[in-house]
C-alpha cells in the first residue's frame, strides 16, 4: 500500500501547478457527485415519497370522514324508518288502506294486485301494483303524498307516468307500493 501512495505521489509531483489544480476540482467535483448520488439523492427520494403518501393518507382519511358521515345520516334514516315499522298500530289491509288514500285525493284506482315479495328476516313486504286511468297531475301529486305521509310505511316505487293520447289533459300512471310490517 505504501508503494502505491508513493508512486501517486511522484505523478502527482509532476504535474504542474494548473494541472493540479484542475484535478482537484475534478476530484471535489467527482467526490460531490458521489456524495449526491449515494446519500443526497436517496434522501430527497424518500421525502418526496412519503409527502406523496401523507397526501394520499389525508385523502384517504377525509373521504372516510365523509363516509362516515354518510353513514351515520343513512343508519339515522334507517333507525326512524324501522321504528315507524315496529310502532306500526294500524292493522288495516294494505289494499283497504291505499283505497282510502287514493278517495282522499279524490282519485279512483283503476286495478291493484297484490305481490308476493321474500320475507326478511325481521320485516314482511307487501307489494301492491296499482294502477290509475285519467287523473290528473293534481290527483296523482296528492295521492303520492298521501301515500307517503301516512303513518304506515310505505314505499313507492316504479313509477311510470304516461300521456294519453287521446286526452292531453289526462295520465296514465303506474306505481308499486311496497308496505312493511314488522315479524
Amino acid at each position: 500500500m505504501s508503494d502505491l501512495w508513493t508512486r501517486i505521489r511522484a505523478i502527482w509531483d509532476n504535474f504542474s501547478a494548473q494541472e493540479r489544480l484542475l484535478l482537484s476540482t475534478l476530484g471535489v467535483l467527482a467526490g460531490g457527485v458521489l456524495i449526491f448520488i449515494t446519500v443526497i439523492s436517496p434522501i430527497l427520494s424518500a421525502t418526496t415519497s412519503a409527502r406523496a403518501r401523507v397526501e394520499a393518507s389525508e385523502k384517504d382519511f377525509e373521504m372516510m370522514v365523509q363516509l362516515q358521515r354518510e353513514y351515520q345520516t343513512i343508519n339515522a334514516r334507517l333507525a326512524g324508518v324501522e321504528e315507524r315499522i315496529r310502532d306500526n298500530r294500524d292493522k288495516q289491509n294494505t289494499l283497504t288502506l291505499l283505497e282510502s288514500l287514493a278517495g282522499a285525493a279524490n282519485v279512483k284506482i283503476n286495478s291493484m294486485e297484490e305481490r308476493k315479495s321474500p320475507d326478511h328476516e325481521l320485516y314482511r313486504e307487501t307489494r301492491v301494483e296499482v294502477s290509475l286511468k285519467n287523473v290528473s297531475l293534481t290527483q296523482v301529486v296528492s295521492l303520492l303524498h298521501g301515500i307517503e305521509s301516512s303513518s304506515r310505511q310505505f314505499s313507492v316505487k316504479g313509477l311510470r307516468i304516461k300521456t294519453r293520447t287521446d286526452k292531453d289533459d289526462t295520465l296514465e300512471v303506474g306505481f308499486t307500493v311496497s308496505s312493511f310490517e314488522a315479524i
